[in-house]
């Protein structure tokens, strides 16, 4: 009779030994190792295996030194870097982005979007490194012929570690609370893409880039994460293959900063309009020669970033999720107003603290996060004395301005400046302090022209496959605020002066005769 005595598992199904406490067969009289709860038989310990310890546990040696390191995440589960990556995840530039939201003072209206640039940034770099395995596995004829790099391995591996740091470093330029107010709070001719670039070019980042393993060149890294519309500016030029690298970053079309910004936001942000799948979009991506125009000829095509026929739908959905976050996430009116209220604390703070304007040198743009901003803000909104008092008052008590004009369609077919001239008009009957004016819009048009590569070999312009992309509107809105003391009063004054305000624009003979002429 054999007591609490689990049967042996197969040989080939043996799980490492599990310990548990010792029991004696009452028939033989020996000790066997019985299984702890869950746990099998631990027939090594029977068979009397000399590396089993005290206890049933298996010496296996010492372990290697661990080079891929796990970080979870929301979105992507996990995200993976090399120890080389983690010095940089690990310095204080990339720290920093622990402390800038994502998404400014939306969580004054979605509470969930507390997420910052921080884990973007990650996002960034998984999917980057995703794109760059699929387009590089099995490349076509057409990009063989045209960029070399992509046919040498040594090649690769260098430029796959390019990219992956510069997806991670592309955003360590963004001022405190991103994008909220950056034209006007930054010196002329500067922005986030050319602070990310200082800080890349700065010692401590040099440092890091130049002890990898192999070294990573820090130009090549500005390159790849600021793109060629950005870094032209800066005076920097682009190989063929540097412009398709810096594509999977930045491209209007399929760069995974927006694909990663979607979802994150549509995530934290809890609306499901940023979401599309992402795994289809990444798995028929190509690099392809931009469509031919009427009479154009093929010869000196370089390459972009295009997908297969199987892939339109959804690339489709993607732009789609992009139309509807920005008009109904990003747009949104009282996302919005916040944006105006933190950019008139901020003119008012740093007029008093940093001269007016975001300090550009490296070292004292990094000591500015979220947080300064913040603490400044709640000190600010309870002492009248201090700069900002009441901007600062109406975000910590939500007391902001109301939206009373949204710019619609059927007012813009009358005059294209209806907002405009609604705001105006306002201002003279209420006074310009009670009173705000604010329009945003998107580029319209080319994120929706890519190439596409059918069946038998054709490549066209994704307007001609898809039946959704050529109705998709461009994305832009107006809103006109008014202090919550008047708001009633306006939209009861607008209402009965509407058509007064809201008329159509007088054409002028000449320059109509002009435009005829040309």
């Amino acid at each position: 009779m054999i007591r609490r005595l689990a049967a042996p598992a197969p040989r080939d199904r043996l799980p490492l030994a599990v310990p548990g406490p010792l029991f004696q067969n009452s028939v033989s009289g020996k000790k066997v190792i019985a299984p702890a709860p869950g746990g099998r038989y631990n027939r090594a310990a029977e068979m009397g295996n000399p590396k089993v310890q005290a206890g049933g546990r298996q010496n296996v040696g010492t372990r290697p030194i661990k080079h891929v390191h796990e970080i979870r995440d929301a979105i992507h589960v996990f995200v993976r870097i090399s120890s080389d990556e983690r010095k940089i995840l690990d310095s204080w530039p990339f720290q920093r982005l622990r402390y800038i939201h994502q998404l400014a003072l939306t969580f004054m209206v979605y509470p969930g979007a507390t997420h910052r640039r921080f884990e973007h940034s990650l996002g960034v770099m998984e999917l980057a490194d995703r794109v760059f395995g699929q387009l590089t596995q099995n490349p076509g004829d057409f990009v063989r012929g045209t960029v070399d790099e992509i046919t040498h391995a040594e090649s690769l591996s260098y430029w796959r570690k390019v990219l992956r740091v510069a997806a991670l470093c592309h955003d360590l330029g963004h001022l405190p609370f991103s994008h909220a107010a950056e034209k006007a709070l930054l010196p002329k001719d500067w922005n986030h893409e050319r602070l990310t670039e200082q800080i890349i070019l700065s010692p401590r980042m040099t440092k890091i880039l130049g002890e990898m393993s192999p070294a990573v060149t820090p130009v090549d890294v500005v390159k790849l994460a600021l793109g060629p519309p950005e870094g032209l500016k800066l005076g920097y030029s682009f190989s063929v293959w540097e412009a398709l690298l810096s594509e999977i970053i930045t491209s209007d079309q399929f760069g995974v900063d927006r694909m990663d910004y979607l979802l994150r936001d549509s995530h934290h942000a809890g609306v499901v309009y940023g979401h599309f799948d992402h795994y289809r979009v990444i798995d028929t991506l190509e690099f392809l020669p931009r469509p031919l125009e009427e009479g154009e000829k093929p010869e000196g095509k370089e390459p972009m970033l295009g997908i297969t026929e199987g892939g339109i739908h959804s690339a489709d959905a993607m732009l789609l999720a992009r139309f509807f976050m920005f008009s109904q996430l990003y747009f949104h009116a009282i996302r919005r107003v916040y944006d105006i209220h933190l950019k008139d604390f901020l003119v008012a703070w740093l007029a008093e603290k940093h001269g007016g304007k975001y300090p550009t040198d490296v070292d004292k743009h990094l000591s500015i996060t979220d947080n300064e901003v913040l603490a400044a803000m709640l000190e600010a909104s309870t002492d009248p004395a201090l700069a900002g008092h009441d901007p600062a008052r109406r975000i910590v008590t939500h007391q902001h301005f109301q939206p009373f004009y949204r710019r619609i369609e059927e007012d813009v077919r009358i005059n294209p400046e209806a907002a405009s001239e609604v705001f105006q008009a306002a201002c003279d009957e209420f006074g310009k302090a009670n009173l705000r004016y604010d329009r945003c819009g998107t580029r319209g048009g080319s994120d929706l022209d890519f190439p596409v590569v059918r069946s038998n070999g054709d490549v066209v312009s994704s307007l001609v496959v898809s039946a959704t992309l050529p109705t998709v509107p461009r994305i832009s809105s107006e809103y006109v605020f008014a202090d919550r003391d008047i708001v009633d009063n306006a939209k009861a004054w607008l209402s009965e002066h509407r058509h007064e305000i809201i008329k159509p624009v007088e054409e002028d003979d000449d320059s109509t005769a002009k435009e005829g002429e040309s």
